[in-house]
Parts: structure tokens; C-alpha cells; sequence
């Protein structure tokens, strides 16, 4: 399991929905985490799979490991 920034941050990144297999599904979730290697985006909610790319935690502002470039 990876160690999150922070106990928020591991909350959100592996949290599961009991309603909702996809978390692009679910209203709650918040963070779309890529485990290898280690990516973090927030989640657009419109009805896709789109993500926002984020470089610092929201909640306690660590700086995220470097996603991959495309």
C-alpha cells in the first residue's frame, strides 16, 4: 500500500463507495489516484472519466510526486 501525504489524502485516494463500483460514478469521490507511478487528479464529474492533474495535496499542501508526461 503506498503511504499518502496525509491521513485525508490516503482517506480520499483509497476510498471505496458502497453504492458505486467506479469512483467516476460516484458523487463523493473526490481523488482519482494512479497507484504505478504514483499520479493524483480531481475528478471531473460530468459524466466521463476525466481527471484534473494535481501537484499538492489539498489538504495539507505537500507537494505530490511528479506524474509522468505524456
Amino acid at each position: 500500500m503506498i503511504d499518502h501525504c496525509c491521513p485525508a489524502m490516503a482517506s480520499h485516494a483509497n476510498g471505496h463507495c458502497d453504492q458505486h463500483t467506479d469512483p467516476f460514478d460516484c458523487p463523493d469521490a473526490l481523488i482519482a489516484f494512479s497507484a504505478e507511478p504514483p499520479e493524483y487528479g480531481l475528478i471531473i464529474h460530468d459524466g466521463g472519466t476525466s481527471i484534473i492533474g494535481i501537484h499538492f495535496c489539498p489538504w495539507c499542501g505537500r507537494r505530490l510526486p511528479e506524474a509522468r508526461q505524456e
